[in-house]
């Protein structure tokens, strides 16, 4: 019996984050995610151009508080996110995403001169492509990310968060200076759809379009999430062009927060060494992803990024 290939009659759009010096840039290279043509790894059925990448998360101050367990077997670095940023390299990671946390009104409330001065040095002091999230404050997103499409003009990096309250704000700066945008809404296709749809119509292509649909962590929603994933990717696939774009999941963000990644082998003497039971939870949340569809898993362990790398590459045979 002859093996039934699935044909799909359309593809995932593709998205270029970076520039190199030839395109403007000062990056060493570009990453391009999605332009696949079949669902995850079945590359026997469709065109997989690009592999899955992965990003180093680092934030522009400790997260003390949210990642105790990390930030305490990294604080030589997560006190200064220029250098945490220069891991990336050494950590084999594909990009860099920087979280600024600080503008938060709730935290330091740094201004938009604070953040485009951050990540201009940043981009003085690494090489490889650029991400951007605001500090998910809606009103002060639209401030410090349109300071940084500003002082990054030409670097195609992509910015974040999107949402529907500010989506216009953000897609204008990001036509401006020349960048991609991510567009977050709750678990729900339809929202994501809608918003993709709204943001087009004001002039940014879906092909500088990323979807987030907030991510779950493993244990916390992850079930409900990689659904969605997958819904939104089978209609991509089957044509529908408004939700034919790539997806990124926060995994490092949802992952340190957990209690799994905090309580102690005091706290909880059945659960094992903590950082060997964190580095597995992030591994396998991001594994699950992988699955669903995701084309950028943002990770923050060194040990994480190794073994997903891994893990990519054996899939990919």
């Amino acid at each position: 019996m002859d093996r039934f290939i699935e044909k799909w009659v359309s593809k995932i759009y593709e998205v270029q984050i970076g520039a190199t010096k030839q395109d403007g840039g000062t990056r060493s290279k570009t990453v391009k995610v999605g332009g696949q043509s079949t669902l995850p790894f079945l590359k026997s059925e469709g065109k997989i151009p690009n592999l899955p990448a992965i990003a180093l998360e680092v934030w522009d101050i400790p997260p003390e508080e949210e990642w105790p367990s990390f930030n305490e077997k990294f604080k030589e670095i997560t006190n200064n996110p220029i250098e945490w940023a220069k891991k990336a390299k050494e950590y084999d990671a594909d990009l860099i995403c920087l979280k600024l946390v600080s503008c938060h009104p709730d935290k330091k409330n740094n201004s938009g001169d604070y953040a485009a001065d951050l990540v201009k040095k940043i981009l003085q002091n690494t090489d490889l492509p650029l991400i951007v999230i605001g500090c998910g404050n809606i009103e002060k997103d639209s401030e410090i990310l349109a300071c940084v499409s500003d002082i990054a003009k030409g670097e195609k990096l992509l910015l974040g968060m999107a949402v529907k309250e500010n989506y216009k704000t953000i897609s204008a700066v990001a036509l401006a200076g020349g960048h991609s945008i991510i567009a977050e809404t709750p678990l729900d296709i339809n929202l994501a759809k809608q918003l993709n749809i709204l943001i087009s119509d004001v002039g940014l292509p879906l092909e500088r379009i990323v979807m987030h649909h907030t991510t779950g962590g493993l244990g916390y929603g992850f079930e409900y999430c990689y659904s969605i994933m997958e819904r939104c990717r089978l209609a991509g696939l089957q044509g529908d062009k408004t939700i034919s774009t790539p997806i990124i999941n926060m995994i490092g963000q949802e992952t340190w927060k957990t209690k799994e990644a905090k309580a102690t082998i005091i706290e909880e003497p059945s659960w094992g060494d903590l950082e060997k039971r964190s580095i597995s939870w992030e591994i396998s949340c991001a594994s699950g992803y992988l699955q669903a569809g995701s084309d950028i898993l943002v990770l923050a362990h060194p040990e994480s990024i190794k073994s997903v790398k891994t893990l990519i590459s054996d899939l990919m045979g």
